[in-house]
């Protein structure tokens, strides 16, 4: 797998784990009321803590994922898995950005994007 194709998947990866310390540990943050486009009341209810938390491992099943994919398969299976796991992020930062705030798909489907094209283009 080519550098920068290397470069983009860690870029998602820690990404990944970044929103998942967002999602599980600082649910109840302005930082997370902004970047999620939740109102003070919903956020601090308990129910939304939970939810949260349980998308934050889900994140952080993806990051954990690109880097076992990136450094964990044989050779060659690494730019298949690594394209599942970045497809994954793609759609998932489109859908965030059609449905909960725009600037997830900026945020988390661009890059998302541009690993997978990496993958593809540079192998």
């Amino acid at each position: 797998m080519s550098v920068i194709s290397t470069i983009l998947v860690l870029i998602v990866a820690v990404e990944a784990l970044l929103i998942l310390c967002l999602e599980m540990f600082g649910s109840q943050t302005a930082t997370a009321q902004k970047a999620f486009g939740m109102s003070a009341e919903y956020q601090h209810r308990p129910e939304t803590k939970s939810t949260m938390a349980n998308i934050g491992l889900y994140n952080g099943f993806v990051g954990v994922g690109l880097l076992f994919m990136r450094f964990g398969l044989p050779a060659n299976a690494v730019v298949a898995g690594c394209l599942v796991f970045t497809g994954f992020v793609f759609i998932a930062g489109i859908f965030g950005g059609l449905t909960v705030n725009r600037q997830i798909a900026w945020t988390q489907g661009i890059p998302g994007l541009l690993a997978f094209l990496s993958l593809l283009i540079f192998k």
